[in-house]
């Protein structure tokens, strides 16, 4: 199978742009973004970390102060 050589001009401009230090970070960081996709597209939300809750904005009633 040849290897078309648009695809060897990415990945030279993806290494200068980016490092082969900061390669390996970017491709796990894109590894466990697909893997949330996944698991949020299936549902399937009961494994590892669970979702982070959003803070609210709103003071609890006992802090707010009454008039």
């Amino acid at each position: 199978m040849e290897f078309p050589m648009h695809w060897l001009i990415i990945l030279v401009v993806v290494l200068i742009l980016f490092g082969g230090r900061k390669i390996p970070e970017l491709m796990r960081g894109l590894g466990e973004g697909v893997r949330g996709f996944k698991e949020g597209m299936s549902g399937n939300q009961g494994k590892g970390n669970p979702p982070a809750q959003s803070a609210s904005t709103e003071k609890p009633a006992e802090d707010k102060p009454q008039a």
